[in-house]
């Protein structure tokens, strides 16, 4: 793909991620499903409509966009972990955790990655592991509300054993 056609794909997605910031998901799934319509190979645009289906709660069309979006764009980061993410909320940690590791093999430090690595297998009863993976991210440096969280959970975790699955948000 051609610089132009990336910044493209990128300026048809802009109003759309404006108004899912601005909390109008189903705005955004109107304007996201016109970009598509317009061009079928949007990477973009399959990652931001994951995006607002994940935040409206239906984690099988958002884990099926994200999909989309990865088979587009295999290095896209933040699609493979909204798909990491997805399959976790649907209740597959162990397909979740192939691609939260995928995305660690592709970017090593990222935090993301880490902790969707981290939520799965803690979803999985992996305690010790998702122990250690929660640790690494905080080495990240995460904003102080992910810090926080993320202490919650590990105090959650030590009290678990292992092999006993943890329900996280």
């Amino acid at each position: 793909m051609t610089e132009e056609v990336d910044a493209a794909r990128w300026e048809a997605v802009e109003e759309a991620t404006e108004l899912l910031m601005e909390g109008a998901q189903t705005e955004a799934l109107t304007a996201l499903r016109d970009v598509l319509e317009a061009d079928p190979q949007n990477s973009y645009a399959f990652y931001y409509l994951g995006t607002a289906l994940f935040e409206m709660g239906q984690y099988e069309t958002a884990r099926d966009a994200y999909r989309a979006a990865v088979r587009l764009s295999p290095n896209y980061l933040g699609a493979r972990v909204g798909l990491a993410q997805s399959l976790r909320k649907l209740g597959e940690p162990e397909a979740a955790l192939e691609h939260a590791e995928e995305a660690l093999r592709r970017f090593p430090e990222d935090g993301d990655a880490l902790h969707a690595a981290a939520t799965c297998l803690a979803a999985m009863g992996r305690i010790k592991r998702a122990t250690e993976v929660f640790r690494r991210f905080l080495e990240t440096g995460p904003e102080v509300e992910a810090q926080i969280e993320t202490q919650g959970i590990l105090d959650s975790l030590a009290r678990a054993r292992e092999g006993q699955a943890v329900v996280l948000p």
